[in-house]
């Protein structure tokens, strides 16, 4: 559904049908993930360039899209190291094929929520250097993981485990209109199955205890540092939510 929502071709024909009822209840929805898309984008440049960060966990990454963070950071800086971790096989299929474009990229088969497995996976350890800063991805996956999952705890974990001078990166849909919430969840879990759901954006900030927020904060994500041309859409019931946080 995310990958036809971007203009993707890997997407079958019930993707598509699913997609189009899913913007019926949030008509925003597939400018919520472009948006969401350019929000990673703009953060893991910001934190190549500005900040020196060589080393990148993306949590959840989703099937690939026209440009990926690897692509990113190593215009910046080309011996940048990014790891991929998703548990869908055909993620994982499709990831292998053309994510792992050097030496310096990995994917892994992991569930996002079981740091220890990550943190010990051979090319983990191979790739990331836990004594140096590490910029932790978590954009748009923890709604799809249920209370059970510790989503919140998950992102503080994985925090405590990183040098002082690294960043984790989170977003999810969030609505503070509770029948909102209500419809979409149950939408997803019917569609998927096991999925997580939309949550008040005090959720979202949880993950954030401990850490110095960047400017401009906790926002929707297209109102994070835009870019030259990029609009800012007006608020709707449903947003993508989050922001950058740094660990001291």
């Amino acid at each position: 559904m995310y990958n036809w929502l971007l203009g993707g071709k890997d997407n079958y024909v019930v993707d598509r049908q699913a997609a189009r009822i899913l913007l019926q209840l949030v008509p925003n929805y597939g400018e919520l993930v472009r948006s969401n898309k350019r929000f990673l984008w703009r953060v893991v440049r910001l934190l190549a360039e500005q900040h020196g960060v060589k080393q990148f966990l993306d949590h959840g990454v989703g099937l690939p899209a026209q440009v990926n963070v690897h692509q990113i950071v190593q215009q910046v800086d080309s011996n940048a190291r990014v790891v991929y971790i998703d548990n869908d096989p055909m993620v994982l299929a499709h990831g292998r094929a053309l994510l792992e474009e050097n030496d310096e990229t990995a994917v892994i088969e992991a569930d996002v929520a079981d740091t220890e497995a990550i943190f010990g996976h051979c090319e983990v350890q191979r790739l990331i250097d836990f004594e140096r800063p590490v910029a932790a991805l978590f954009v748009s996956v923890l709604h799809c993981l249920p209370d059970r999952a510790d989503p919140v705890g998950m992102v503080r974990r994985v925090a405590r485990r990183l040098a002082p001078g690294s960043f984790v990166v989170v977003c999810q849909l969030t609505s503070e209109d509770a029948q909102v919430r209500s419809q979409v969840t149950e939408f997803m879990r019917g569609c998927v199955g096991t999925w997580g759901r939309v949550r008040r954006r005090c959720e979202v900030a949880a993950c954030f205890d401990g850490m110095d927020v960047l400017a401009p904060g906790l926002v929707e994500v297209s109102s994070w540092r835009p870019g030259p041309g990029e609009s800012v859409p007006a608020s709707h019931a449903c947003q993508e939510y989050g922001g950058v946080g740094m660990v001291r």
